[in-house]
């Protein structure tokens, strides 16, 4: 592969609902642009973005993929990217790095909720976009109902570049409203034809209202345009193009990805319409030593830095990790620095990833992507950079998890393994959190989903060859007191050689704090150095409480009085005393248990609201209050976490699979009376 400077290279997300079309039309492109001599089909699980085992089995994008595409002088760098929202990850990582996007849409299904989740995130970061409606050759397609659907849900401000021509499995290609030329697919090729005549009116129409959207950009256009004189195409174009890049104008173009119908269009277009990286907003940035601002422009003249998006663990190469060019060049044999860590690397191995094959180049210019491999110690989120300019960029946020379950080897001897696989996998993907909770016994896997967590038991068995049980996630309760009681605790041994003998009065009572413990002793009953075993025997006592063995917390204990020997008394036996102490109180001091409370945020349609909040009532939940933003309500409430184990599951089928939310852990909260016998029950099992 040629090198490309910065002006030549286009980054292009390619995105859309699960099922859209968005690895066809990614195998469309690089066919169209013979970077492949054979086109590959998801159901015959040889498309070069989907290359992983478990993507082929699910015939769906589960990890995005760089797919470089070299067309007319340009290299357009597209990233296949997972419809499904549980990717988050990818999705967020994807949308950092890129400067524009195709839309994909299915005909015969118009904007479904992915679509539409995915256009207010583009949004949010103005990133300029193509519609392309795929699958414009299945059967009982309207495309002006397709269209009607897009302005209302994605704005007003779409606007056909393509009217098709013919319809059904007679779809045979479209009209280029800007060029005024119609496109017809043989079955082999395409090649331009005669306008149809009942086609006319409405290209010309659509035809003169973007002329006329364009005369009012500037006077110079506008006078020629109300003179009847010919706008140049090429001031057209120009015009539209600033247009887009503002988000003032979405194209709609139409097509087959199955047959490359618009294909060649839509390479053309994505040249001629979105930006060049150099030619949106600068990089802001820190430098990495004195935390001081920096801005950076995407060109040649400034110093090295790159941001990684993408990391991938290579059975023989390692870790790959993918780049996107912030400024400089980057080369082979190259000394940069991981600005964030200040760990020096040499370049060792590079070049351009498309799918899982490696194209070999040497040189890369700003704003372009490329793979380098067999360096440790670097993740996604790093900043490489020039080390006699280090600067650091803001990684993107890792979303927290919404839905845990817990894990353990089917064969005992794979104990080790499955430590060392679900970190390399974690190296992949760091939007999936791994924890082993010492109160349950239980490894946790945290996700986005069912559908991102099953991926990674997948990942597991395929790559790493461990197979894994699976179970829900135990809660992790904690125990406390309601009641303050005097307790005496006495520890009294004598049997030959040396006694044991310690004797505490305490007062316990609730607060709070997790724990305190202070002294209230007059005379010396206790010695002031027998205190800090008083405080520690509690400590101990309080790991496991009295009815289910949960932690104890929200106690303070004040040591006021007691006895000691003055030869058998020791530390050990004032532990022993206090235990007892506590023990003896349990009896009066009205134990119960006490339940983690998380607060979630769950993102709705308006038309979900009721159903959400009158679930949430449902699990105990409270209300908080509510957020607006663009089309969605953000409901805020606080939950026992035992009633949202599976929440994540039920809100996808109770909004139709466009809810989505955040939890955040709290407090501990006491327990409803009738439900704590159960607890105790389930956990002395």
């Amino acid at each position: 592969m040629k090198e490309y400077t910065t002006k030549e290279i286009r980054n292009i997300a390619v995105l859309g609902h699960q099922g859209s079309g968005k690895t066809s039309i990614s195998e469309a492109l690089l066919f169209a642009s013979k970077a492949i001599d054979k086109k590959g089909e998801v159901e015959r699980k040889n498309t070069v973005s989907d290359y992983l085992v478990e993507e082929q089995i699910k015939q769906s994008s589960l990890s995005l993929s760089v797919l470089p595409v070299e067309w007319e002088n340009y290299k357009l760098n597209f990233i296949d990217v997972p419809g499904s929202d549980e990717f988050v990850g990818d999705i967020t990582q994807a949308l950092e790095v890129v400067k524009g996007a195709i839309i994909l849409i299915d005909a015969t299904k118009g904007v479904e909720v992915g679509t539409e989740r995915i256009w207010q995130e583009i949004r949010k970061r103005h990133i300029p976009a193509m519609i392309f409606v795929n699958k414009m050759d299945k059967e009982n397609v309207k495309f002006e109902k397709v269209l009607d659907d897009i302005r209302e849900k994605l704005g007003k401000k779409a606007v056909p570049f393509c009217w098709p021509i013919g319809h059904d499995e007679n779809f045979e290609g479209f009209v280029n409203v800007i060029e005024m030329k119609a496109r017809i697919f043989d079955g082999v090729e395409s090649h331009d034809a005669e306008i149809w005549d009942e086609k006319k009116p409405k290209v010309d129409e659509l035809h003169n209202m973007i002329l006329e959207s364009v005369a009012e950009t500037s006077e110079e256009l506008l006078d020629l345009y109300l003179s009847g004189e010919e706008i140049p195409e090429q001031k057209v174009k120009d015009a539209l193009r600033l247009g887009i890049i503002d988000g003032e104008l979405t194209p709609v173009l139409v097509g087959s990805a199955t047959k490359t119908i618009g294909v060649r269009t839509l390479l053309n277009m994505l040249i001629d319409y979105l930006p060049a990286p150099n030619e949106l907003t600068p990089l802001k940035g820190k430098d990495a030593k004195t935390g001081a601002e920096i801005i950076r422009r995407t060109t040649d003249d400034e110093p090295f830095s790159a941001y990684v998006f993408k990391t991938t663990v290579d059975p023989f190469l390692g870790a790959v990790n993918i780049l996107k060019i912030n400024s400089g060049i980057l080369k082979l044999g190259q000394e940069v620095v991981i600005s964030n860590k200040g760990d020096n690397k040499k370049i060792t191995n590079i070049f351009a990833p498309r799918g899982r094959t490696q194209i070999e180049c040497t040189t890369f210019h700003a704003g372009d992507m490329a793979a380098v491999a067999k360096l440790d110690g670097i993740e996604t989120g790093d900043t490489l950079a020039d080390p006699k300019s280090p600067i650091v960029y803001e990684p993107v946020p890792i979303p927290t998890s919404v839905i845990y379950i817990a894990v353990h080897p089917k064969n005992k001897n794979d104990e080790d393994k499955i430590s060392m696989a679900l970190h390399r996998i974690n190296q992949e993907d760091p939007t999936f959190e791994i924890k082993r909770n010492k109160e349950t016994s239980q490894l946790l896997l945290g996700g986005q989903g069912m559908t991102h967590l099953n991926y990674v038991l997948e990942r597991m068995k395929n790559m790493f060859k461990v197979d894994v049980d699976v179970e829900e996630q135990k809660i992790v309760y904690r125990e406390t007191i309601k009641k303050s009681v005097q307790a005496e605790g006495k520890h009294k041994k004598q049997s030959g050689g040396a006694g044991q003998f310690g004797h505490v009065w305490i007062k316990f009572e609730p607060t709070k704090e997790l724990f305190e413990f202070s002294e209230d002793v007059f005379g010396g009953a206790v010695p002031r150095n027998y205190f800090p075993a008083v405080e520690k025997g509690l400590i101990e006592t309080f790991e496991a409480g009295p009815l289910a063995g949960f932690p104890v917390i929200n106690v303070k204990a004040t040591l006021y009085d007691g006895s000691y020997h003055p030869v058998d008394s020791n530390e050990i036996s004032f532990k022993l005393a206090a235990s007892l102490a506590f023990k003896d109180a349990v009896k009066t001091c009205q134990p119960t248990i006490l339940e983690p409370i998380v607060k979630v945020e769950v993102t709705v349609k308006d038309q979900f609201v009721g159903d959400v909040m009158g679930d949430m009532n449902k699990r105990r939940g409270r209300v908080l209050g509510m957020n607006q933003t663009e089309g969605y309500q953000v409901v805020i409430a606080e939950v026992p976490e035992a009633e949202i184990v599976k929440y994540a599951i039920d809100l996808k089928a109770m909004t139709q699979g466009s809810g989505v939310f955040t939890r955040e852990f709290l407090r501990y909260e006491e327990v409803p009376n009738n439900l704590i016998d159960k607890i105790v029950e389930a956990y002395k099992k």
